[in-house]
Protein backbone atom coordinates (compact mmCIF):
# COMPACT_ATOMS: atom_id res chain seq x y z
CA UNK A 1 0.00 0.00 0.00
CA UNK A 2 0.95 4.01 -0.59
CA UNK A 3 1.43 4.28 3.37
CA UNK A 4 3.47 1.21 3.82
CA UNK A 5 5.56 2.57 1.28
CA UNK A 6 5.97 5.97 2.71
CA UNK A 7 6.48 4.64 6.57
CA UNK A 8 9.54 2.19 4.86
CA UNK A 9 10.78 5.34 2.91
CA UNK A 10 10.79 7.44 6.16
CA UNK A 11 12.43 5.01 7.93
CA UNK A 12 15.20 4.80 5.82
CA UNK A 13 15.67 8.53 5.56
CA UNK A 14 15.11 8.48 9.19
CA UNK A 15 17.99 5.55 9.42
CA UNK A 16 20.63 7.35 7.04
CA UNK A 17 20.34 10.83 9.07
CA UNK A 18 21.55 8.56 11.97
CA UNK A 19 24.29 7.11 10.45
CA UNK A 20 25.50 10.47 9.28
CA UNK A 21 25.64 11.81 12.48
CA UNK A 22 27.23 8.94 14.14
CA UNK A 23 30.12 9.34 11.21
CA UNK A 24 29.91 13.02 12.01
CA UNK A 25 30.60 12.59 15.80
CA UNK A 26 33.57 9.26 14.93
CA UNK A 27 35.21 11.95 12.84
CA UNK A 28 35.74 14.79 15.39
CA UNK A 29 37.18 11.37 17.49
CA UNK A 30 39.57 10.86 15.03
CA UNK A 31 43.54 11.68 15.69
CA UNK A 32 44.76 14.69 14.17
CA UNK A 33 47.39 12.04 12.22
CA UNK A 34 44.73 9.62 10.71
CA UNK A 35 42.28 12.61 9.30
CA UNK A 36 42.35 12.81 5.64
CA UNK A 37 39.86 14.94 3.23
CA UNK A 38 37.04 13.56 1.14
CA UNK A 39 36.34 9.91 0.63
CA UNK A 40 39.32 8.93 2.63
CA UNK A 41 38.33 10.46 6.03
CA UNK A 42 34.40 8.61 6.41
CA UNK A 43 36.83 5.61 5.45
CA UNK A 44 39.64 5.98 7.96
CA UNK A 45 37.41 7.17 10.80
CA UNK A 46 35.23 3.20 10.12
CA UNK A 47 38.98 1.96 10.05
CA UNK A 48 39.37 3.57 13.32
CA UNK A 49 36.44 2.49 14.66
CA UNK A 50 36.57 -1.34 13.37
CA UNK A 51 40.38 -0.81 16.10
CA UNK A 52 38.86 0.37 18.67
CA UNK A 53 36.62 -2.33 18.60
CA UNK A 54 39.31 -5.04 18.50
CA UNK A 55 41.15 -2.60 21.36
CA UNK A 56 38.03 -3.81 23.14
CA UNK A 57 37.83 -6.64 22.99
CA UNK A 58 42.43 -7.33 23.65
CA UNK A 59 40.95 -5.22 26.60
CA UNK A 60 38.31 -8.67 27.97
CA UNK A 61 41.38 -10.84 26.79
CA UNK A 62 44.06 -8.62 28.96
CA UNK A 63 41.86 -9.19 32.47
CA UNK A 64 40.93 -12.76 31.25
CA UNK A 65 45.14 -13.46 31.59
CA UNK A 66 45.00 -12.20 34.62
CA UNK A 67 42.58 -15.04 36.19
CA UNK A 68 44.23 -17.41 34.05
CA UNK A 69 47.94 -16.63 35.24
CA UNK A 70 45.66 -17.18 39.09
CA UNK A 71 44.49 -20.20 38.00
CA UNK A 72 48.09 -21.61 37.32
CA UNK A 73 49.50 -20.78 39.86
CA UNK A 74 50.92 -17.51 38.89
CA UNK A 75 53.08 -16.89 42.87
CA UNK A 76 53.12 -13.01 43.03
CA UNK A 77 54.33 -12.37 46.19
CA UNK A 78 52.31 -9.18 46.25
CA UNK A 79 52.70 -6.57 49.74
CA UNK A 80 49.52 -4.84 50.73
CA UNK A 81 48.89 -0.99 51.12
CA UNK A 82 46.08 1.11 52.03
CA UNK A 83 45.38 3.67 49.92
CA UNK A 84 47.28 6.19 52.60
CA UNK A 85 49.99 4.31 53.19
CA UNK A 86 50.15 4.27 48.89
CA UNK A 87 49.85 8.07 48.73
CA UNK A 88 52.43 8.71 51.55
CA UNK A 89 55.16 6.53 49.89
CA UNK A 90 54.42 7.57 46.54
CA UNK A 91 54.82 11.03 47.22
CA UNK A 92 57.76 11.08 47.88
CA UNK A 93 58.88 10.37 44.10
CA UNK A 94 56.10 12.86 42.52
CA UNK A 95 56.39 15.77 44.25
CA UNK A 96 60.10 16.00 43.04
CA UNK A 97 58.70 16.72 39.33
CA UNK A 98 54.99 18.73 39.06
CA UNK A 99 54.85 16.15 35.71
CA UNK A 100 54.72 13.34 37.47
CA UNK A 101 51.96 11.60 39.33
CA UNK A 102 50.94 7.94 40.25
CA UNK A 103 47.78 5.71 39.19
CA UNK A 104 47.04 2.31 40.50
CA UNK A 105 44.77 0.20 38.31
CA UNK A 106 42.87 -3.28 39.03
CA UNK A 107 44.48 -5.73 37.41
CA UNK A 108 40.74 -7.32 38.08
CA UNK A 109 38.39 -4.55 37.14
CA UNK A 110 41.05 -2.46 34.92
CA UNK A 111 39.55 0.48 36.73
CA UNK A 112 41.16 3.20 38.27
CA UNK A 113 41.28 2.65 41.99
CA UNK A 114 44.20 5.34 42.66
CA UNK A 115 45.86 8.26 41.66
CA UNK A 116 47.44 10.74 43.18
CA UNK A 117 46.55 14.86 43.70
CA UNK A 118 49.07 15.88 41.09
CA UNK A 119 47.45 13.47 38.42
CA UNK A 120 44.27 15.69 37.98
CA UNK A 121 46.61 18.65 36.95
CA UNK A 122 49.04 16.76 34.99
CA UNK A 123 45.76 15.73 32.99
CA UNK A 124 43.89 18.63 33.07
CA UNK A 125 40.96 17.49 34.19
CA UNK A 126 38.45 17.56 37.94
CA UNK A 127 39.60 14.47 40.01
CA UNK A 128 36.31 12.71 39.80
CA UNK A 129 36.55 12.05 36.16
CA UNK A 130 39.49 10.27 37.04
CA UNK A 131 38.69 7.75 39.96
CA UNK A 132 36.82 4.54 38.75
CA UNK A 133 37.26 5.09 35.15
CA UNK A 134 38.02 2.52 33.13
CA UNK A 135 42.12 3.35 32.28
CA UNK A 136 41.79 1.59 28.56
CA UNK A 137 39.72 5.04 28.43
CA UNK A 138 42.54 7.58 28.81
CA UNK A 139 44.71 5.85 26.60
CA UNK A 140 45.27 6.97 22.65
CA UNK A 141 43.97 3.94 21.12
CA UNK A 142 47.23 3.16 19.09
CA UNK A 143 48.83 2.62 22.42
CA UNK A 144 46.56 0.17 23.96
CA UNK A 145 48.19 -2.74 22.85
CA UNK A 146 51.47 -1.52 23.96
CA UNK A 147 50.23 -0.79 27.38
CA UNK A 148 48.83 -4.65 27.76
CA UNK A 149 52.11 -6.04 26.24
CA UNK A 150 54.43 -4.68 28.97
CA UNK A 151 51.99 -5.21 32.42
CA UNK A 152 51.45 -8.85 31.98
CA UNK A 153 51.01 -9.51 35.67
CA UNK A 154 53.69 -12.19 36.52
CA UNK A 155 56.38 -10.13 34.39
CA UNK A 156 56.02 -6.50 36.92
CA UNK A 157 58.60 -5.62 39.80
CA UNK A 158 57.18 -5.70 43.01
CA UNK A 159 56.32 -2.16 44.06
CA UNK A 160 57.51 -3.46 47.71
CA UNK A 161 60.92 -3.65 46.17
CA UNK A 162 61.47 -0.25 44.70
CA UNK A 163 60.59 1.47 48.31
CA UNK A 164 63.45 3.34 49.29
CA UNK A 165 65.50 3.52 45.80
CA UNK A 166 66.85 6.05 44.89
CA UNK A 167 65.08 6.41 41.38
CA UNK A 168 61.87 4.47 41.14
CA UNK A 169 62.18 4.73 37.36
CA UNK A 170 64.67 2.82 36.52
CA UNK A 171 62.77 -0.25 35.96
CA UNK A 172 61.98 -0.83 32.37
CA UNK A 173 59.09 2.05 31.12
CA UNK A 174 56.88 2.08 28.07
CA UNK A 175 55.67 5.17 26.18
CA UNK A 176 52.10 5.67 26.27
CA UNK A 177 49.93 8.71 25.00
CA UNK A 178 46.73 9.92 27.92
CA UNK A 179 43.94 12.20 27.71
CA UNK A 180 41.36 12.41 30.02
CA UNK A 181 40.01 15.66 28.91
CA UNK A 182 36.99 14.59 26.82
CA UNK A 183 35.49 17.85 25.17
CA UNK A 184 32.25 18.49 23.71
CA UNK A 185 32.34 17.70 20.04
CA UNK A 186 36.34 18.69 20.11
CA UNK A 187 39.03 16.69 19.02
CA UNK A 188 40.72 14.63 21.51
CA UNK A 189 44.55 15.72 22.59
CA UNK A 190 46.45 13.29 23.70
CA UNK A 191 50.08 14.00 26.38
CA UNK A 192 52.65 11.46 26.02
CA UNK A 193 53.51 9.82 29.09
CA UNK A 194 56.56 7.69 30.11
CA UNK A 195 55.04 4.73 32.34
CA UNK A 196 57.12 2.72 34.75
CA UNK A 197 54.80 -0.31 35.92
CA UNK A 198 54.96 -2.15 39.28
CA UNK A 199 52.68 -4.85 41.04
CA UNK A 200 51.27 -4.32 44.69
CA UNK A 201 47.75 -5.10 46.28
CA UNK A 202 45.59 -2.15 47.18
CA UNK A 203 42.77 -2.59 50.41
CA UNK A 204 40.44 0.24 50.08
CA UNK A 205 39.21 -0.11 53.12
CA UNK A 206 39.36 -2.77 56.55
CA UNK A 207 35.99 -4.69 55.40
CA UNK A 208 37.06 -4.82 51.39
CA UNK A 209 38.83 -7.67 50.04
CA UNK A 210 42.87 -6.49 48.73
CA UNK A 211 42.77 -6.36 44.96
CA UNK A 212 45.72 -6.58 42.93
CA UNK A 213 46.65 -3.52 40.81
CA UNK A 214 49.21 -2.18 38.50
CA UNK A 215 50.91 0.95 39.77
CA UNK A 216 52.11 3.66 37.02
CA UNK A 217 54.33 6.08 38.16
CA UNK A 218 53.86 8.67 34.91
CA UNK A 219 55.78 11.16 33.98
CA UNK A 220 54.88 13.60 31.31
CA UNK A 221 56.86 13.91 27.90
CA UNK A 222 58.15 17.32 26.53
CA UNK A 223 59.95 17.96 23.24
CA UNK A 224 63.96 18.36 24.06
CA UNK A 225 63.63 21.57 22.07
CA UNK A 226 61.76 23.34 24.30
CA UNK A 227 63.01 24.38 28.29
CA UNK A 228 63.81 22.96 30.05
CA UNK A 229 65.91 21.86 26.72
CA UNK A 230 68.10 18.47 26.45
CA UNK A 231 71.57 20.25 25.82
CA UNK A 232 72.95 20.22 22.09
CA UNK A 233 75.73 17.66 22.77
CA UNK A 234 73.08 15.33 24.88
CA UNK A 235 70.30 14.74 21.91
CA UNK A 236 71.91 11.56 20.49
CA UNK A 237 69.54 8.21 20.35
CA UNK A 238 69.70 5.07 18.43
CA UNK A 239 67.88 3.04 16.15
CA UNK A 240 68.39 -0.22 14.60
CA UNK A 241 66.71 -1.72 11.31
CA UNK A 242 66.38 -5.05 9.11
CA UNK A 243 68.09 -5.54 6.17
CA UNK A 244 64.40 -4.64 4.51
CA UNK A 245 64.91 -1.21 5.81
CA UNK A 246 62.28 -2.00 8.61
CA UNK A 247 62.73 -0.26 12.19
CA UNK A 248 63.50 -3.33 14.92
CA UNK A 249 64.01 -0.88 17.63
CA UNK A 250 64.49 2.38 18.77
CA UNK A 251 66.13 3.78 21.38
CA UNK A 252 63.65 5.70 24.38
CA UNK A 253 65.68 9.12 23.64
CA UNK A 254 64.64 9.63 20.22
CA UNK A 255 61.29 10.14 21.60
CA UNK A 256 61.90 13.61 22.88
CA UNK A 257 64.05 14.54 19.97
CA UNK A 258 61.69 13.10 17.13
CA UNK A 259 57.71 13.50 18.55
CA UNK A 260 57.42 9.75 18.23
CA UNK A 261 57.10 6.57 20.08
CA UNK A 262 59.03 3.58 19.81
CA UNK A 263 55.70 1.75 18.76
CA UNK A 264 55.02 4.35 16.14
CA UNK A 265 58.44 3.38 14.03
CA UNK A 266 58.86 -0.23 15.32
CA UNK A 267 57.65 -1.99 12.01
CA UNK A 268 57.78 0.80 9.57
CA UNK A 269 60.16 1.76 6.97
CA UNK A 270 63.06 3.82 7.95
CA UNK A 271 62.59 5.35 4.57
CA UNK A 272 59.46 6.89 5.55
CA UNK A 273 61.55 8.91 8.41
CA UNK A 274 63.99 9.67 5.61
CA UNK A 275 63.55 13.30 3.74
CA UNK A 276 62.48 12.13 -0.04
CA UNK A 277 66.09 13.86 -1.75
CA UNK A 278 68.39 12.14 1.07
CA UNK A 279 66.86 8.65 0.48
CA UNK A 280 69.04 7.49 -2.50
CA UNK A 281 71.87 8.47 0.31
CA UNK A 282 70.46 5.48 1.85
CA UNK A 283 71.42 3.25 -0.60
CA UNK A 284 75.33 4.79 -0.64
CA UNK A 285 74.98 4.03 3.27
CA UNK A 286 74.08 0.50 2.88
CA UNK A 287 76.91 -0.14 0.35
CA UNK A 288 79.61 1.30 3.09
CA UNK A 289 77.55 -1.13 5.35
CA UNK A 290 78.42 -3.88 3.42
CA UNK A 291 81.71 -3.09 2.15
CA UNK A 292 83.11 -2.83 5.83
CA UNK A 293 81.04 -4.87 7.38
CA UNK A 294 81.25 -4.65 11.60
CA UNK A 295 82.92 -1.46 11.54
CA UNK A 296 81.34 1.62 11.86
CA UNK A 297 80.34 3.96 8.90
CA UNK A 298 80.27 7.73 9.24
CA UNK A 299 78.56 9.60 6.81
CA UNK A 300 76.85 12.75 5.58
CA UNK A 301 73.99 14.49 7.67
CA UNK A 302 70.49 13.41 6.80
CA UNK A 303 66.84 14.76 7.32
CA UNK A 304 64.90 12.70 9.70
CA UNK A 305 61.52 13.49 9.75
CA UNK A 306 59.40 14.47 13.11
CA UNK A 307 55.81 14.10 14.29
CA UNK A 308 55.27 17.23 13.70
CA UNK A 309 56.19 17.08 10.00
CA UNK A 310 58.92 19.28 10.16
CA UNK A 311 62.82 17.75 9.59
CA UNK A 312 65.20 17.06 11.77
CA UNK A 313 69.40 17.08 10.72
CA UNK A 314 71.02 14.49 11.96
CA UNK A 315 75.15 13.52 12.07
CA UNK A 316 74.96 9.69 11.52
CA UNK A 317 77.38 6.95 12.04
CA UNK A 318 76.21 3.20 11.43
CA UNK A 319 77.65 -0.18 11.92
CA UNK A 320 76.17 -3.71 11.42
CA UNK A 321 75.63 -7.03 13.34
CA UNK A 322 76.93 -9.97 11.06
CA UNK A 323 75.63 -13.47 11.70
CA UNK A 324 79.16 -15.13 12.31
CA UNK A 325 77.32 -18.49 10.65
CA UNK A 326 75.11 -16.92 7.57
CA UNK A 327 77.78 -14.44 6.82
CA UNK A 328 74.93 -12.31 5.91
CA UNK A 329 74.17 -8.58 7.93
CA UNK A 330 71.66 -9.28 10.38
CA UNK A 331 70.73 -5.96 11.32
CA UNK A 332 71.99 -2.35 10.96
CA UNK A 333 72.39 -0.02 13.91
CA UNK A 334 72.45 3.86 13.49
CA UNK A 335 73.89 6.61 15.90
CA UNK A 336 71.78 9.84 15.28
CA UNK A 337 73.04 13.42 16.85
CA UNK A 338 71.09 16.67 15.95
CA UNK A 339 73.05 18.77 14.31
CA UNK A 340 70.11 21.37 13.62
CA UNK A 341 66.45 21.91 15.58
CA UNK A 342 63.36 21.95 13.73
CA UNK A 343 61.74 25.36 13.66
CA UNK A 344 58.29 24.11 15.49
CA UNK A 345 60.23 23.39 19.29
CA UNK A 346 57.17 21.22 20.12
CA UNK A 347 57.99 18.01 18.05
CA UNK A 348 54.51 16.52 19.30
CA UNK A 349 52.35 18.76 17.74
CA UNK A 350 50.21 16.79 15.32
CA UNK A 351 51.04 16.81 11.36
CA UNK A 352 48.41 18.58 9.46
CA UNK A 353 48.47 16.28 7.01
CA UNK A 354 49.14 12.29 6.69
CA UNK A 355 51.24 12.78 3.58
CA UNK A 356 54.57 12.01 4.85
CA UNK A 357 53.76 8.79 5.96
CA UNK A 358 52.78 7.00 3.38
CA UNK A 359 54.96 4.65 1.79
CA UNK A 360 55.51 6.18 -1.88
CA UNK A 361 56.94 4.15 -5.05
CA UNK A 362 60.05 5.56 -4.40
CA UNK A 363 60.30 4.12 -0.98
CA UNK A 364 59.49 0.72 -1.72
CA UNK A 365 61.81 0.66 -4.85
CA UNK A 366 64.79 2.22 -2.92
CA UNK A 367 64.25 -0.61 0.07
CA UNK A 368 63.99 -3.61 -2.42
CA UNK A 369 67.80 -2.28 -3.83
CA UNK A 370 68.66 -2.42 -0.23
CA UNK A 371 67.72 -5.50 0.77
CA UNK A 372 69.37 -7.38 -2.65
CA UNK A 373 72.22 -5.73 -1.09
CA UNK A 374 72.46 -7.24 2.23
CA UNK A 375 71.09 -10.37 1.47
CA UNK A 376 74.59 -11.54 0.36
CA UNK A 377 77.06 -12.72 2.20
CA UNK A 378 79.82 -10.86 3.47
CA UNK A 379 83.09 -11.58 2.13
CA UNK A 380 85.36 -8.65 3.40
CA UNK A 381 88.45 -9.12 5.27
CA UNK A 382 87.95 -5.83 6.88
CA UNK A 383 85.44 -6.86 9.20
CA UNK A 384 86.07 -6.80 12.63
CA UNK A 385 86.12 -9.71 14.85
CA UNK A 386 85.26 -12.52 12.21
CA UNK A 387 88.21 -13.85 11.41
CA UNK A 388 88.25 -14.96 15.21
CA UNK A 389 85.42 -17.35 14.65
CA UNK A 390 88.85 -19.41 13.08
CA UNK A 391 91.01 -21.50 14.99
CA UNK A 392 93.63 -19.14 14.85
CA UNK A 393 92.33 -16.39 16.47
CA UNK A 394 94.65 -13.63 14.93
CA UNK A 395 91.69 -11.34 13.27
CA UNK A 396 91.92 -10.58 9.31
CA UNK A 397 94.33 -13.09 8.61
CA UNK A 398 92.01 -16.29 7.65
CA UNK A 399 88.79 -16.41 5.53
CA UNK A 400 85.67 -17.57 7.14
CA UNK A 401 85.85 -21.54 6.90
CA UNK A 402 82.47 -23.39 6.54
CA UNK A 403 84.01 -26.64 8.43
CA UNK A 404 81.52 -28.03 11.44
CA UNK A 405 83.19 -27.25 14.94
CA UNK A 406 81.81 -29.01 17.62
CA UNK A 407 78.98 -26.89 19.79
CA UNK A 408 81.40 -25.80 22.99
CA UNK A 409 83.80 -24.50 20.08
CA UNK A 410 80.55 -22.18 18.55
CA UNK A 411 80.10 -21.12 21.74
CA UNK A 412 83.52 -19.95 22.52
CA UNK A 413 84.25 -18.43 19.26
CA UNK A 414 80.55 -16.48 19.54
CA UNK A 415 81.67 -15.03 22.76
CA UNK A 416 84.94 -14.19 21.48
CA UNK A 417 82.82 -12.54 18.20
CA UNK A 418 80.50 -10.69 20.56
CA UNK A 419 83.10 -9.33 23.40
CA UNK A 420 85.21 -8.03 20.64
CA UNK A 421 81.70 -6.40 18.69
CA UNK A 422 80.47 -5.06 21.35
CA UNK A 423 83.68 -3.41 23.08
CA UNK A 424 84.74 -1.59 19.47
CA UNK A 425 80.87 -0.85 18.48
CA UNK A 426 79.09 -0.24 21.68
CA UNK A 427 76.28 -1.55 20.64
CA UNK A 428 73.08 -1.42 23.85
CA UNK A 429 72.40 -5.05 24.12
CA UNK A 430 69.31 -4.79 23.83
CA UNK A 431 69.81 -4.78 20.35
CA UNK A 432 71.44 -8.20 19.90
CA UNK A 433 69.42 -10.56 21.82
CA UNK A 434 66.87 -10.62 19.97
CA UNK A 435 69.01 -12.51 17.18
CA UNK A 436 71.22 -14.39 19.86
CA UNK A 437 69.21 -15.37 23.25
CA UNK A 438 71.91 -17.56 24.68
CA UNK A 439 74.65 -15.31 23.89
CA UNK A 440 74.31 -13.21 27.44
CA UNK A 441 75.15 -16.11 29.43
CA UNK A 442 78.83 -16.23 27.20
CA UNK A 443 79.66 -12.70 27.44
CA UNK A 444 78.75 -12.17 31.17
CA UNK A 445 81.55 -15.27 31.74
CA UNK A 446 84.43 -13.49 29.54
Amino acid sequence: STSGCSSNQSARVQTQKELMKAIKELKLRLPAERKAKGHFSTLNALKYALQCVKQVRANKEYYHQWSVEECHGCSLDLSTFTIEELDNITSEYTLKNTDTFSMAVSFLSGKVVYISPQGSSVLRCKPECLQGTIFSDLLAPQDVSTFYSSTAPCRLPQWASCIGSVDCTQEKSMFCRLSADRPQGGEMRYYPFRLTPYQLTIRDSDAAEPQPCCLLIAERVHSGYEAPRIPPDKRIFTTSHTPSCLFQEVDERAVPLLGYLPQDLVGTPILLCIHPEDRHIMVAIHEKIFQFAGQPVDYSPLRMCARSGEYVTMDTSWSSFVNPWSRKVAFIVGRHKVRTSPLNEDVFTAPQDCENRVTTPDIVHLSEQIHRLLVQPVHSSSSQGYSSLGSSGSRGSHRYSNKKRNPSENAHNMSRFVKCFLTRLFIPLFLIQPHFPGYCCITFRL
